[in-house]
């Protein structure tokens, strides 16, 4: 089987550091996939901040990348997985499931003093296809139908203040969709951004979900991206078959009448 490496580093408060980091120092090899112009679609005001791309647009851009069918990819970002996993939950999206997150990412290979490269690699380009898999995603229809409901869970990715609306540095109103229960994807990582073992992430994550099946979950974050660094704990952890809401807290709160909640600390 042939390989392929994916950088996904990237800052949500600057657009251009991942690229700029790949360009000075990346694993040999590797592709750079940035999140706003790659594994994201355009924005419309009400989309959310990272909305999913086209599927055919999205098939393009993994074919400019390099990726063909039959190919093994790696992701990494720069330490916890939360860039990596938006294009590990994106491939297996499209039917792609010869796809893993690179377990410490980039911070964990140097640290092991592993060979780096510069510049920009580029690999041959071949044919790939894909179909979304529409039993993955729960839109904004979805999760307002499952509100006050007892057979689905709201798994929201965000650090607790956010959670709780205690502040909202980027999204137009804070709080959470009405229901969710927090749980943060950082807890699924060490502090050197290494996933902890299958046992804990399965005790933490069905402490969080209790009784609720893994396929009655619905993971969602501020925008979509770091809500599938859960969906990949959950895998990790032996629990199958969680959606995925796309748009997040930054669709969800981007209509008035949508309702939200605040929690006290």
């Amino acid at each position: 089987m042939q390989w392929i490496t994916v950088d996904c580093r990237f800052q949500l408060s600057d657009a251009e550091w991942g690229e700029r980091e790949y360009l000075t120092s990346h694993i040999p090899g590797a592709v750079y996939a940035h999140l706003n112009r790659d594994l994201s679609g355009p924005l419309n005001g009400v989309n959310g901040r990272h909305p999913l791309p086209d599927p055919d647009a999205l098939i393009q851009t993994l074919i400019r990348l390099g990726l063909r069918r039959g190919m093994q990819v790696v992701a990494y970002d720069q330490d916890n997985g939360m860039f990596a996993s938006r294009l590990w939950w994106l491939l297996r999206w499209l039917g792609h499931d010869d796809v893993a997150v690179l377990d410490g990412g980039f911070r964990k290979w140097m640290a092991e003093e592993r060979p780096v490269a510069s510049g920009k690699d580029a690999r041959p380009t071949g044919p790939l296809t894909g179909t979304p898999h529409t039993a993955m995603i729960a839109d904004a229809a979805a999760v307002a139908a499952a509100l006050g409901g007892t057979d689905t869970i709201l798994l929201d990715a965000r650090a607790p203040e956010r959670y709780r609306g205690d502040i909202e540095p980027i999204d137009r109103v804070p709080g959470h969709i009405p229901g969710a229960v927090n749980y943060h994807f950082m807890q699924n990582v060490d502090d050197n951004g290494v996933f902890l073992p299958p046992d804990v992430l399965r005790r933490q994550l069905s402490a969080a979900l209790g009784d609720v099946p893994a396929d009655r979950v619905v993971c969602y974050c501020g925008s979509g991206v770091t809500a599938c660094q859960n969906l990949l704990a959950m895998e990790v952890a032996g629990l199958h078959g969680a959606k995925l809401y796309p748009g997040s807290w930054s669709e969800w709160a981007s209509d008035p009448a949508r309702p939200i909640a605040r929690s006290p600390k």
